[in-house]
């Protein structure tokens, strides 16, 4: 099995941080490939960087060559998951919304701790979309940037366990979700210093994308994700028209 993660920036580093928890949550046998897009921003924090990034992922995954069974996008509250599933046959899993279903598996609610405070309603309009927030007990910002989390660790511990604690003593949460990608590896220090279940949305969406897989289950394509109409998209990245759909 082969799954494709897409880093939603284009810091390079991060691209493997991400892709090496993914690999460490695959099972043996499931090869992991990180994408990191040619076009958009280091870091994603807002709507307009996420729009960009939707659209660079989009080329990112349709400009891969070889074949691969399901796709990632490994970005928190981000858009563009809706129109990777039109492109494609193969499953496709949001680590937002991955998180969160195994979340409420595991507890009755459950809070995300994310970065900084502006990406707090981008989050909750995520699960709002997705059906997903009738059980969030509070989405939480850490005040950290995404790239404070690779340049400072020791700093970005310290105030996402903060952040997490309060979830569980305040918003009484009984879950934590790692409300960014490049937060992949800390759910051990978390869950240490909240005693809850915590949730790496990266891992997650591996176990799941993998779990379709083996189902055979792909995306339906009767009415909301059916392939986009063919017809000519003038200055789109992405190679000159849509509509043939791509199956991965």
């Amino acid at each position: 099995m082969r799954i494709l993660i897409a880093n939603v920036n284009t810091t390079q580093a991060m691209t493997e941080t991400i892709r090496a928890q993914a690999a460490a949550s695959a099972s043996p046998g499931t090869e992991v490939i990180g994408l990191t897009p040619d076009i958009g921003p280091e870091s994603v924090e807002g709507n307009f960087e996420s729009y960009l990034a939707a659209v660079a992922v989009m080329d990112a995954v349709v400009r891969y060559e070889g074949p691969y069974d399901a796709v990632i996008q490994a970005g928190y509250g981000e858009h563009g998951r809706e129109g990777l599933q039109e492109l494609l046959d193969v499953p496709v899993v949001d680590i937002t919304e991955a998180a969160a279903q195994l979340a409420m598996l595991v507890g009755r609610s459950y809070s995300v701790v994310t970065t900084l405070d502006r990406a707090v309603p981008q989050i909750e309009d995520r699960l709002k979309l997705a059906g997903l927030s009738d059980r969030c007990a509070s989405v939480r910002a850490s005040g950290l940037a995404v790239l404070e989390l690779e340049e400072d660790p020791e700093r970005a511990v310290e105030a996402i366990v903060e952040q997490s604690v309060r979830a569980v003593t305040e918003d009484r949460a009984e879950a934590i979700c790692l409300g960014c990608g490049g937060m992949a590896g800390l759910d051990r220090k978390v869950a240490a210093a909240t005693g809850v279940p915590v949730i790496d949305g990266v891992a997650a969406a591996v176990t799941l994308a993998e779990s379709l897989v083996r189902l055979g289950l792909t995306t339906s394509k009767v009415r909301t994700y059916a392939r986009p109409r063919p017809k000519t998209i003038t200055g789109w990245p992405l190679s000159g028209s849509v509509g043939d759909g791509v199956s991965g």
